[in-house]
């Protein structure tokens, strides 16, 4: 067979195109030869080789396509074994090939890989409405109560979120009149689109502030970038690790000497692009283990931050409003001149953010750029400029910072300073931007004696004097359940004002945890003991109890606290010197989705309600734990659940009904931002019967007979051993033709369900058909 022939007989594959050097490779005695090539383990499909003197040739353009890189002057065509560090393994029997090459000598494609692979899911929402609310109460000397309140009302439906938060208040004191006031928080409508990662808002809002600006309460509309509508991307630079394998081989990475992947390379250079779970300086090593077992180390230094956005990313906010005045105090109390803030973030590169921000409004601009910076694994760098210009007169701000850390050390220092009338829009409806403001710290961590730090904090607002304040700190664990810590803050600018304070804290057995403390602040000493049980996160009963010595505020404090699966309820006792009342207060929510209300725990994230199609008692589990069971109608809600997520809902089957068909026993629910969604398992009942089927003659009917019911299409129904056979979608009156091996026969039968169990039904006696004379 030639070589065409060869080609087309082998079918598709990665063929190389031959080159006129070719016809050079077999010499005046070799042989041509068309062979399986495998290059360091990867296979190449049929590749043209010649054989002289039991050398296998390839030619130069071959060699280049595979990825060698020839020496200048190589000979065409090229021996094989002159290649520096080539192996090559001939099997002639097999017909094939196994070439193994250092890395240096190939030039492969650079694998990349990447270990965060979760695909965004699709969130839905379905139409509902939530109340949560808080409930607080006191009682105290000569009849003094008070009664509080915190609702928010939530409305939603796809992407589409309405919510209105509202506080009220009612109170008296020696045995006056009651007096009551309710003010209104927060109202805003909000529509998310996560494929762009936008959000907009409508209504009172927030504005957009970067670390040297400040945000403001409006009420009108905001545009602004929100990452979380995809939770699985990540948005800071991620470090890539680059190595070359020999042969196709298994990758493992450490960070910190913890495992973060595993997974598989082929032959050649690589690109290991992973989320490191670090906040500053760390260690890396990727280990390559190859088929034949040879381990090999590569080491790295890395350093991550959560200030710096991926090269080409950008973060934004626009928002446009009034800004919003005595907030908590007064209802609809705004601003009568509109404002304007603009915030943006944009990644230049993996080690440096720009930043830039801009307000505006009556008599009033601002503008100001700045950036972070990260130099290596020398630490982050901050910086921003700010210019002002209101009615005439102007200012500016200057913000620097540096920041290192790492496993055991941490050290930062941040300062702003302004100059001459420097305002921003918060300014005009509140206190001014401090004249000056810094901050230090530093921290270091020991195996054996513990943690230490020293802090120091400047603050100067105008026309008042500054306040400088140090402190420094010692924490340390003392076994397995107990630890000690020792505090000291003093003001630089008055010696004394000091506060010296020096805790134990022991955890016992039964989840309850003591300490005890004493504190020296400002001459008087001050002796605390407290003890507290935590409520189980999925419910219970939790309390805490506290002793005071000192200070003229003798006394104590005492609580319990409920947590069940309609919300928490607390009630208390406190007393410290003079002041003496006793406390209660519940949380929770209602929620109206899937046409019935639903009472649960507080909820502020996404929810789901699951529907069993009105069956009820079958148990549910969220991440694999047991959440509850459905109710009298085959209903549960379910929370918390984490929005723009996948959140794992499953059923035991073995609860559900025998005559039930259901599609699934495990989904994925994805609810949005702040709503429910419907959960369904396709669980539909079933009008089934277990029938047993006989001959004229009373024998079961043959293994493998065909049935099928009131002539319906579709697949029919093979009868087992013993004449048995099962049917579906059965209707009151039912005509079976069966086919046997020795022809057809029919039978009938009514068809009546009583109970939940699927009913037996037979011997029918199955009755041959007349032939037709």
């Amino acid at each position: 067979m030639d070589a065409q022939a060869e080609k087309t007989a082998a079918g598709p594959g990665p063929w190389l195109v031959a080159s006129a050097a070719e016809s050079d490779l077999t010499g005046p005695t070799g042989s041509d030869l068309y062979l399986e090539l495998s290059l360091n383990g990867n296979p190449q499909g049929l590749v043209h080789f010649g054989l002289r003197d039991r050398e296998l040739w390839a030619s130069a353009s071959t060699l280049r396509q595979l990825g060698f890189v020839l020496p200048p002057g190589a000979s065409d065509p090229v021996r094989l074994n002159s290649l520096p560090g080539v192996k090559v393994a001939y099997d002639a029997a097999r017909q094939s090939v196994a070439i193994n090459a250092p890395a240096d000598v190939l030039r492969l494609p650079t694998t990349v890989v990447n270990t965060s692979t979760v695909a965004s899911p699709r969130a839905s929402a379905s139409p509902g409405l939530l109340l949560n609310y808080d409930l607080y109460g006191t009682q105290g000397r000569g009849n003094s109560t008070s009664l509080n309140a915190l609702a928010e009302v939530r409305a939603f439906s796809g992407s589409s979120v309405f919510t209105s938060t509202m506080m009220s208040r009612a109170y008296r004191s020696d045995n006056e009149d009651w007096k009551h006031d309710s003010v209104r928080l927060d109202t805003t409508w909000s529509q998310s689109f996560p494929d762009d990662m936008l959000t907009l808002r409508v209504g009172d809002t927030t504005t957009a502030s970067l670390p040297w600006s400040r945000s403001t309460r409006i009420g009108g509309i905001q545009l602004s970038r929100n990452f979380s509508l995809q939770p699985y991307r990540t948005t800071t630079p991620l470090p890539a690790f680059l190595g070359s394998a020999t042969l196709p081989s298994q990758v493992e990475l450490y960070i910190n000497g913890l495992r973060q992947y595993t997974g598989q390379v082929p032959a050649g250079p690589f690109q290991l692009n992973t989320v490191p779970s670090i906040n500053g300086a760390g260690n890396a090593q990727v280990v390559l283990t190859d088929a034949f077992g040879r381990a090999t180390t590569l080491d790295f230094s890395l350093y991550d931050t959560q200030r710096l956005l991926q090269e080409g990313l950008s973060d934004w906010s626009v928002d446009l409003g009034m800004v919003r005045r005595n907030y908590g105090l007064r209802s609809n109390d705004y601003g009568s001149d509109p404002a304007a803030t603009g915030t943006w973030r944009y990644g230049v590169s993996n080690s440096f953010t720009l930043e830039a921000h801009g307000e505006t409004t009556k008599g009033l601009v601002k503008g100001g750029v700045g950036g972070a910076w990260l130099i290596g694994q020398s630490g982050v760098f901050t910086g921003a400029v700010a210019h002002s210009s209101y009615r005439g007169e102007q200012g500016s701000l200057l913000n620097l910072g540096y920041s290192w850390r790492d496993n055991q050390f941490n050290f930062a220092v941040e300062g702003t300073r302004t100059r001459g009338e420097y305002r921003d829009v918060a300014s005009l409806y509140g206190s001014a931007p401090a004249r000056g403001s810094g901050r230090a710290s530093i921290g270091y961590t020991t195996k054996d004696l513990g943690s230490f730090g020293l802090s120091y904090l400047y603050l100067r607002y105008p026309a008042q004097e500054a306040t400088r304040m140090a402190s420094v700190y010692w924490f340390r664990a003392i076994g397995k359940s107990a630890s000690m810590n020792v505090s000291l803050n003093q003001n630089l600018d008055n010696r004394r004002e000091r506060s010296l304070f020096v805790g134990f804290t022991w955890a016992l057995d039964g989840n309850i945890t003591a300490s005890a403390g004493v504190q020296r602040d400002n001459g008087k000493t001050v002796y605390t003991a407290d003890a507290q049980s935590s409520m189980p996160g999925d419910g219970g009963i939790g309390w805490r109890a506290g002793l005071r010595q000192g200070g003229g505020q003798n006394g104590g404090q005492a609580e319990i606290d409920y947590l069940g699966r309609y919300g928490r309820a607390m009630a208390g006792i406190s007393v410290l010197g003079d002041n003496r009342f006793a406390y209660a207060g519940a949380t929770g929510s209602i929620a109206f989705m899937g046409g019935q209300p639903f009472a649960a725990r507080r909820i502020d994230d996404a929810f789901a309600v699951v529907s069993t199609d009105g069956i009820a008692g079958v148990p549910v589990r969220l991440e694999n734990r047991d959440i509850g069971t459905t109710d009298d109608k085959g209903m549960l809600l379910v929370a918390p659940l984490r929005s723009y997520q996948n959140n794992q809902l499953s059923i035991d089957p073995m609860q559900l009904p025998a005559d039930v068909r259901i599609e699934r026993v495990k989904t994925v629910a994805t609810p949005s931002d702040r709503a429910g969604t419907l959960v369904r398992f396709g669980i539909t009942p079933v009008s089934a019967a277990a029938l047993l089927l006989v001959d004229e003659a009373g024998k079961p009917l043959p293994l493998g007979s065909r049935v099928r019911a009131n002539a319906q299409g579709g697949e029919p129904a093979l009868v087992g051993f013993d004449g048995a056979v099962y049917l579906e979608s059965l209707q009151a009156r039912n005509t079976l033709d069966v086919q046997t091996p020795n022809g057809v026969c029919r039978t009938s039968f009514d068809y009546r369900k009583e109970g939940a169990a699927i009913p037996q039904i037979g011997p029918l006696r199955c009755t041959r058909e007349a032939k037709a004379p």
